[in-house]
């Protein structure tokens, strides 16, 4: 077990509506959604003595934050640089603080305004930029590695609507949604592609809105039992891959069930970092929740309805996959046991476990 385990609870969770142009900036994102974590926890933003978040010089900083929510004596706190890799791990980060008696009360966001904004899958093709051939942006390198795991795995674009499609039935009522209408076989066959084997119902949604988190040392609430991160050479670096399907879950799963004493059968919610469709069924696979052998089923006969119950990455929207851990919270408090989060960065990420 590792020091940490059990010792910070997520007290409060706060989200702004999440849309596709905001009209607000990242500062005033990040704030309404601090402050409404802080009151979800019963607190006053004052009582908060550490701000932390991560981002992609996309957000607001954490002094600013702090700042706009009447924090006046700030203690540790931290501009994270990075995206979906630091979705679990972010509350590693917290335990440990909360663990070294450097805080009592850690507050978490991720803001940004990602469709109206900054948006990650746009990218210059101006004289100056210089890109290796076909990998313009994360879209073709993941389209790379999914297309040889499909290859690998026997799984094909039915197996991969599968997953589309029971994101949006998940969604249906959740009204944070940006996608809750149905999605048949021929409407997602009609998709253009992306870039192949990836259609645009394949990549999670372009999003404005913030996310926040406030977790504790000294409240109640579902605990963060374990948190790991690490990576290897997969589809992040292919040039150096002997396996580029090969992405964080691969590396980071045997550490995950080392770390916290638990195994796959104690889960009983996964929230899984669905950028991609394929990643859903990739990540089953390697925190083993379901063998390659029955993926194929598994998936068709739509066995995976318990992942991400409100819709994911895919479906609800795209806080850099706080918003999944914000999910995490909700099914523990309405009963769950054990949840599993995870965060994607190519061959690199985080997982976490949170117990009830």
């Amino acid at each position: 077990m590792q020091p940490f385990a059990g010792r910070a609870a997520v007290a409060g969770i706060g989200m702004t509506p999440l849309t596709r142009n905001s009209g607000r900036t990242e500062l005033e994102l990040a704030a309404d959604a601090a402050r409404a974590a802080c009151a979800d926890a019963g607190i006053a933003p004052r009582e908060v003595d550490c701000v932390l978040s991560y981002h992609m010089n996309d957000s607001a900083p954490v002094v600013q934050v702090a700042r706009a929510l009447g924090i006046e004596r700030l203690g540790w706190h931290n501009d994270i640089a990075g995206g979906g890799t630091q979705t679990a791990s972010i509350l590693g980060d917290a335990a440990m603080l909360i663990h070294a008696g450097l805080a009592r009360n850690v507050l978490v966001y991720r803001a940004l305004n990602g469709r109206s904004g900054r948006r990650m899958n746009v990218v210059s093709t101006g004289p100056q930029e210089r890109f290796t051939y076909g990998l313009a942006g994360p879209i073709p390198m993941f389209a790379l590695a999914a297309t040889r795991y499909l290859h690998d795995t026997g799984l094909t674009a039915e197996h991969l609507h599968a997953v589309v499609a029971q994101s949006r039935e998940n969604a249906a009522t959740n009204p944070r949604a940006l996608r809750r209408e149905p999605l048949t076989l021929a409407d997602y066959l009609s998709r253009p592609y992306v870039c192949t084997p990836l259609r645009t119902a394949d990549c999670c949604q372009e999003t404005d809105g913030a996310c926040a988190l406030l977790v504790s040392g000294v409240l109640d609430g579902p605990r963060v039992r374990a948190v790991v991160r690490g990576g290897g050479p997969g589809c992040s670096s292919m040039d150096r891959a002997p396996d580029v399907t090969a992405v964080f879950s691969a590396y980071v799963a045997p550490m995950l069930w080392e770390a916290s004493g638990l195994r796959p059968s104690d889960v009983d919610v996964a929230l899984l970092y669905d950028a991609y469709s394929w990643l859903v069924p990739r990540q089953l696979e390697d925190f083993g929740l379901a063998g390659r052998a029955e993926l194929g089923t598994y998936l068709l006969e739509r066995r995976h309805a318990w992942v991400n119950p409100h819709g994911g990455l895919l479906s609800e929207g795209y806080v850099h996959g706080l918003n999944n851990v914000a999910q995490a919270v909700r099914e523990l408090r309405a009963g769950r046991e054990v949840a599993l989060v995870t965060g994607f960065g190519g061959s690199y990420g985080s997982a976490a476990l949170l117990t009830r």
